[in-house]
């Protein structure tokens, strides 16, 4: 797989835009320390263990510092090194290269060629004997992460100057032995190791190399010819490498590039990770990239460089006559100045970046708090859904933002913010400069942020600061669910809200706030100074309807009573609800009937509505229920009869009435009778009342002759016959013919016989099947033609045809069940009864001696003797049949 670098080329003009200082260059070692005033002298190389620093120079000395970290009280780190030895190597060349095996107490050295080790300590050259000295070297590493599990053995990959080959070396305390040798296509120049993976710088490309395998995979080309290759492990299986183009690219030991190459310089000249940052050296900048976003974080002007090395985490850098250490700053304080600067991403990226480098409890509140002061920073640019987003991931206090704004808090609120604070401002007034627009925004956030937390776990122990927060905010702003936040559970503070809801005329909602602190009484007080015109609030226009609804639902029956007055005198009809749509349950004390009518006696109207309640709608059996219904009914129409009115009213009233009179069954009728038994005005009405008394022939004689109402007369037989047996009816029906059919002399007045005669006809031909037709025959005139009954008779004949054929059936059908029932007797009789002596008789219990038997109906043996007795005892003399079948 071939690495392509020009597909990573970044604007350095866009990454001077995004300094930030994460490194300090601290002196180590001064020049004077190291070399005197021996002007020709030149460090070459460097090797960091813990504290020891051992420098080689250019005239083949090694010298060994003890170098200790000293913090100032004001955090300052600063290094003082102290000179424990040097020591000449006799070689009359440059100190190349050193690496340091601590476990062996060893430096690994190359000067001259020549490989060898070095006691640690003493400085003195470790004997050659079991090859520890190597020629012909050009270049080696040590592996830092050995395939070889031996603590006490180190393994190197070394480069020769005179073959095309990588030789694989353990160290151990006095010897080097050769493990393994692997060609390469050209000759090596530079190398780095990890596990059996080898990076190599070829003359003229990188590659990847397994040296157990054998497999290798080349990267990318370059010129070993125009710059110095850079080979860098960087962490497991992965590898920096200086590219073309002035990249520094990225490759793990399979070849692939999992990060963003970083645009340093063209002429560098060293390399290292200090994570998350690449530090790169060229002849006279040091240059800091961050590997998570591939940005120029810092750059530090640096002459005369030429060694930059990371020993565990420190990063070193040498010039040729002074060490320094390149200091990393915290990495808090590196994330406050990003977000001092606003640089909101970046300072995220650098905090989840920095996970792997800080414990998991101490980065969790870490990365919380960075992640609320960037929330903080995105809400002052009115970025509010970055902001919302890093709120809720940073379980914010949601006081914390709340607390900007002037007076939301409650006064009881026990909140104070957090310290070190997390913003800059002191309430949204200071945030906003002034600009109302501003404000308002902010404020509609705040709104929407609330509604959204104020179901979950973030409001947890501050409900009331919330939610009064938010009664606040939708009361100042006139919003819709001010009146939905107060009709579900809520934990609004009532003293802080109060005078902010009368503030901004809220009163239907102050009153609901009432009724969720258990104010009831002054929840309907505030209601009813709304209606009243008292209070001005359009929340509701149906406030009225809805107080009556409320007073419904009321469990406080006194305050249904002190209520229920105001509501009738507004309007009995709508009033009267809150008896009528009142439904008993557990939590709603069920009103006595008895006591909402004596309350109810100055409410005329209303009270007419009650009982119409309780007799049409609730169907309730009570003598008193009804017969105060009617009589009030009755005192309507009366009422209208003395005053003139419109004569539709009065029809309605009396329909009332007359229905009323029919359908029940259960006020008292003669009471009714006597009040209207002189008022000519309603016969009709006396009428049904007579028919109640089973009293018909009055109810008919006032139809017939008074009113004179032949329709009528009919209508009434058949509601008096309903419901009735056929005789009943009959007589009621046979009752008005005869009143038709009555002497001329007694016709009412205005009517002649002829009339009467035409009525007869008509009651007989409509309603024929309610007569006896033999009895309506005997009593009709002689003069009658046949023909003006012809529909009597004919229904008549039809009818006796039918009913004699009806009996034929039935008798019919009797026969052949008594014939049936004769045939499934003689079958039954004629099986045999089994008898045995294991049998026993069923009345004594007896077993049978004898096969003379008698059985039971149904079929059940006994003995000869026990039936007889059964005879003598039984009041009916059960029949008994006799058997002589034989076992």
């Amino acid at each position: 797989m071939l690495l392509v670098p020009r597909l990573y080329f970044f604007s350095l003009d866009a990454s001077a835009k995004m300094s930030v200082k994460a490194f300090e260059l601290v002196p180590a070692v001064e020049r004077d320390l190291l070399m005197g005033d021996k002007a020709r002298i030149n460090i070459e190389c460097i090797e960091c263990c813990g504290k020891q620093l051992y420098v080689g120079t250019n005239d083949c000395f090694i010298h060994h510092f003890l170098l200790d970290e000293v913090t100032s009280s004001k955090g300052k780190l600063t290094y003082f090194a102290q000179k424990l030895l040097h020591k000449y190597l006799g070689l009359k060349k440059p100190v190349s290269e050193l690496r340091a095996a601590s476990a062996l107490q060893r430096l690994i050295m190359l000067c001259d060629g020549i490989l060898f080790l070095v006691d640690m300590v003493s400085l003195e050259t470790v004997p050659s004997g079991g090859g520890a000295k190597i020629r012909g070297v050009t270049a080696f590493c040590v592996n830092e992460n050995p395939v070889d599990g031996d603590p006490f053995c180190v393994e190197m990959a070394v480069l020769s100057s005179k073959r095309r080959t990588v030789q694989i070396y353990t160290v151990n305390k006095d010897r080097v032995q050769l493990v393994k040798e692997v060609n390469t296509p050209e000759q090596p120049c530079a190398v780095s190791l990890d596990g059996y993976f080898l990076c190599l710088a070829l003359s003229t490309q990188y590659m990847i190399l397994n040296y157990n395998t054998g497999a290798s995979q080349d990267l990318f080309p370059y010129n070993s010819e125009e710059r110095t290759p850079i080979v860098k492990r960087i962490s497991r299986e992965e590898f920096l490498l200086a590219a073309p183009g002035g990249l520094g690219m990225f490759a793990n030991s399979e070849g692939v590039s999992q990060r963003a190459p970083v645009n340093w310089s063209e002429s560098v000249i060293g390399a290292a990770v200090c994570f998350p940052y690449v530090v790169a050296l060229d002849e006279n900048f040091i240059t800091i990239h961050s590997m998570l976003d591939q940005q120029l974080k810092q750059t530090l002007s640096f002459r005369d460089g030429h060694i930059l090395q990371d020993f565990e985490g420190k990063v070193i850098l040498a010039s040729t006559k002074a060490v320094y250490v390149l200091v990393p700053l915290p990495l808090e304080r590196q994330i406050q100045d990003l977000l001092a600067s606003h640089r909101v991403e970046e300072a995220l990226i650098l905090t989840e970046g920095a996970q792997r480098n800080i414990p998991k409890d101490r980065f969790q509140i870490l990365y919380k708090r960075i992640l609320q002061q960037a929330g903080f920073i995105q809400f002052s640019q009115l970025q509010f859904h970055e902001a919302k987003d890093h709120f809720r991931k940073g379980h914010l206090d949601v006081r914390e933002l709340i607390s900007l704004y002037p007076l939301l808090l409650p006064a009881s609120s026990s909140f104070t913010r957090c310290h070190p604070p997390l913003h800059e401002f002191a309430d949204l007034n200071h945030l906003a400069q002034g600009d109302p627009e501003k404000v308002l925004r902010c404020k509609k956030f705040l709104i929407s942020y609330l509604g959204e937390v104020r179901s979950t776990e973030v409001v947890n122990g501050c409900r009331e600061d919330v939610d009064t927060a938010l009664l606040k905010l939708y009361a100042e702003q006139d919003h819709a669910s001010l009146l939905d936040l107060l009709a579900s559970d809520n934990a609004c503070v009532l003293a802080d809200s109060v005078p902010w809801l009368e503030k901004y005329h809220k009163y239907f909602a102050l009153g609901l706030l009432y009724h969720c602190n258990g104010q009831d009484s002054a929840a309907l007080q505030m209601w009813t100074r709304v209606v009243d015109g008292d209070l001005q609030d359009h929340t509701r226009s149906d406030l009225y309807e809805y107080i009556v609804d409320f007073l419904c639902s009321a469990s406080n029956l006194d305050l249904v009573w002190k209520f229920a007055d105001w509501a009738l005198h507004k309007d009995p009809t709508i009033g009267v609800h809150i008896f009528t749509k009142r439904i008993a349950s557990k939590v709603q004390a069920e009103l006595n009937p008895d006591d909402v009518i004596n309350y109810l006696g100055k409410h005329s109207q209303a009270l007419l509505l009650y009982l119409e309640h309780l007799v049409l709608e609730r169907r309730i059996k009570k003598e008193k229920f009804h017969t105060h219904l009617a009589v009030l009914y009755l005192e309507r129409v009366l009422l209208l009869l003395k005053s003139p009115t419109d004569e539709e009213q009065l029809t309605n009233a009396r329909e009332r009435l007359q229905a009323m009179l029919r359908e029940s069954s259960l006020y008292r009728v003669q009471f009714l009778l006597g009040k209207i038994e002189n008022c000519e005005q309603l016969l009709l009405e006396r009428a049904t009342l007579h028919g109640k008394l089973e009293e018909h022939d009055k109810a008919l004689h006032i139809l017939v002759h008074k009113l004179r109402d032949f329709p009528s007369a009919e209508a009434y037989c058949l509601w008096a016959a309903s419901s009735r047996d056929a005789a009943s009816r009959q007589q009621i029906f046979h009752l008005l013919l005869q009143v038709y059919l009555g002497k001329p002399q007694m016709a009412p007045d205005g009517c002649n016989g002829g009339e009467m005669e035409m009525a007869a006809v008509d009651l007989l031909n409509r309603h024929g099947e309610a007569f006896d037709a033999v009895r309506v025959l005997k009593i009709l005139p002689d003069g009658w033609s046949l023909q003006l009954l012809k529909p009597f008779v004919g229904r008549a004949i039809r009818a006796s045809m039918h009913a004699c054929r009806t009996s034929q059936i039935a008798v019919g059908l009797a026969r052949s069940e008594n014939l049936q029932l004769l045939h499934d007797r003689l079958k039954e009789r004629k099986k045999p009864i089994v008898i045995s002596e294991k049998k026993g008789c069923h009345l004594c219990h007896n077993t049978f001696s004898e096969p003379d038997v008698v059985c039971l109906p149904g079929g059940v043996p006994v003995h000869t003797h026990c039936g007889a007795q059964r005879i003598r005892d039984s009041p009916t003399k059960r029949q008994l049949t006799n058997s002589s079948n034989h076992t």
